[in-house]
């Protein structure tokens, strides 16, 4: 192990620094730390509850020694990050994995849920740079729609497609249903994908049969971040070290399990 992977290793505690509200389930916990806040867009950390559990979150912003991550409340742990105030003690390791790589032409994002978050990170280094930058997302609901506003101010409202699944803004569907038409009118030089890993799944076959390139971030049970344990196992990669972030080449190998199946938490097989 190298001597800087090491140091990223090492265990740090901090204090939260600011809390944000971004929809009834999520927050956005925002905290000092000298090393995650060089990390790049695509690239996760393990935060530490102190005596709850420690858990993988990806980066949604860094810089100027700060580092915040959006968390969704969804068991015992991140329910219990939730009731934390501002001043409270957490622990850090990081950053982990790989990143996006910055294509500088027509870029597509694609999100859905929480997974919205290291896109944010990424749309916003990306802006200045690209020739054009589309982004869609999709939620369940309009409450659970992240970042819109700052979306808006990043992307421009005509390259930004909203969808929610009960149609209580945007379009009535699946985030999948406008990438069709989107992927046939428009040619794009990069596409990133992160969220649910069945919505990766169906991305990942769209451009497959349109021969475009496609950069997805995978969520997977990650219990050490450094590539010892083998729970974020997919075919022949660890995610937290080969990944997060994998290329199109790299998911073909994956095909059998690919938002089919994942390890449990006993290190059984288990249906997405």
């Amino acid at each position: 192990m190298s001597a800087l992977h090491t140091t990223n290793n090492t265990m740090r505690t901090t204090s939260i620094v600011r809390i944000r509200n971004e929809s009834p389930t999520v927050k956005t916990f925002t905290f000092i730390d000298k090393l995650c806040s060089k990390a790049k867009p695509g690239q996760f950390l393990m935060l530490w509850i102190p005596g709850i559990d420690e858990i993988p979150l990806s980066i949604m912003d860094a810089g100027d020694n700060l580092v915040s991550v959006s968390v969704k409340a969804v068991g015992d742990a991140t329910l219990h990050l939730h009731t934390l105030e501002a001043g409270a003690t957490i622990g850090v390791r990081g950053p982990f994995g790989n990143n996006f790589t910055e294509s500088r032409g027509r870029v597509l994002l694609v999100g859905g849920g929480t997974g919205i978050a290291p896109l944010f990170f990424l749309a916003k280094q990306l802006a200045a740079k690209t020739e054009r930058l589309s982004f869609v997302e999709g939620a369940k609901t309009k409450d659970e729609l992240l970042f819109v506003h700052e979306l808006k101010g990043v992307c421009n409202e005509k390259t930004l497609i909203t969808t929610t699944e009960d149609g209580t803004v945007g379009l009535q569907c699946m985030v999948t249903q406008p990438l069709a038409e989107l992927l046939d009118t428009e040619k794009f030089d990069m596409i990133y994908t992160c969220g649910p890993e069945v919505m990766v799944k169906k991305i990942f076959e769209m451009t497959e049969q349109r021969k475009l390139p496609l950069e997805a971030s995978l969520e997977r049970l990650m219990r050490c971040g450094i590539g010892l344990c083998g729970s974020c196992v997919i075919g022949k990669y660890r995610v937290c070290r080969d990944g997060p972030v994998f290329n199109a080449a790299q998911l073909r190998e994956v095909t059998e399990e690919l938002g089919i199946s994942k390890l449990g938490f006993d290190g059984s097989r288990i249906p997405l």
